[in-house]
């Protein structure tokens, strides 16, 4: 019988808990599978595709017209249909997802071969106007460039 105070010196009594290594290795896994998960989720996802090409070319478009404000001369914004490809003036081309399909309207002294044409920006904002627009499957999209302020928008097509 055990004395009062006196405590037992058996290490067997069972604790419960978990050890500092099973807690990590758990961690671990969790931060794993939370990395993967966007990956998956966001695989598929034309709208998303389409949404970032057509805010890519919208910004290009921006980008010339600002340098044709700035440099006081006319800036071409090109774009090749076929090749998924567009260059901001003097800027490095830009290679869109080939999954994407591409139309593209504008001035008919823009078009320069099938699937090849421009949109000019002038020194005073102005532009000589055109539409791009985007589709991949059910997501649509459409950058709009207007002829008379230069200005430019970008519409997506709810599905």
């Amino acid at each position: 019988m055990d004395e009062p105070g006196h405590r037992p010196t058996d290490r067997r009594v069972s604790q419960r808990g978990f050890t500092l290594l099973e807690l990590l290795v758990v961690v671990a896994i969790i931060g794993f599978i939370v990395a993967l998960v966007p990956g998956f989720v966001l695989r598929n996802q034309p709208q998303l595709d389409v949404d970032i090409a057509a805010r890519a070319i919208a910004d290009g478009l921006r980008r010339t017209r600002s340098d044709a404000l700035v440099r006081n001369r006319p800036q071409v914004f090109a774009l090749d249909v076929e090749k998924r490809v567009f260059r901001a003036g003097d800027q490095t081309p830009v290679r869109l997802d080939h999954r994407i399909a591409l139309s593209f309207r504008t001035a008919r002294s823009q078009l320069l071969d099938k699937g090849i044409g421009q949109i000019r920006f002038f020194s005073d904002g102005s532009s000589t106007g055109g539409l791009i627009g985007l589709a991949q499957g059910n997501a649509r999209a459409e950058v709009r460039s207007d002829w008379l302020t230069g200005m430019v928008t970008v519409h997506v097509a709810a599905e």
